[in-house]
């Protein structure tokens, strides 16, 4: 069983449209902050290695909105590694309000040079980590 990574979510009404409903960007902000905290929980805090210069950027995104999430709302956003390849990770992500499933998505990063743009293989170091929760 693939390893559940999430961190809670509270809907503010910067999140919302006029009617206090999650404007549906949003979402995608909450799974990048899921995400994030996934790498940092393995020891990496930032999206860009400076030092060997490459970055982590997203590559694909897909979502599937089931229900709307509303002002005040506590939610909770989960990732987990579906696929990991040399140059990229692909994360099956979920927000939650409760026991329901209110979206989903899968989104996939590649590692890529920081000057050429040019996808490379991810560090060892954070591709074994990785590996390792899977």
């Amino acid at each position: 069983m693939k390893e559940v990574f999430g961190i809670p979510v509270r809907v503010y009404i910067e999140d919302t449209d006029a009617g206090g409903i999650v404007y549906y960007v949003n979402y995608f902000k909450y799974m990048e902050r899921a995400r994030t905290e996934l790498l940092r929980s393995l020891g990496y805090d930032k999206p860009a290695m400076p030092e060997q210069g490459l970055l982590l950027v997203v590559h694909s995104a897909e979502i599937q909105y089931r229900r709307s999430a509303i002002l005040d709302d506590a939610l909770r956003a989960t990732a987990t590694i579906g696929k990991l390849g040399r140059a990229a990770v692909t994360f099956e992500q979920k927000i939650w309000r409760g026991n329901e499933l209110i979206c989903e998505g899968v989104v996939k990063v590649a590692c890529v040079a920081d000057d050429s743009r040019r996808p490379c293989a991810l560090p060892e170091p954070i591709y074994s980590a990785l590996k390792a929760v899977i």
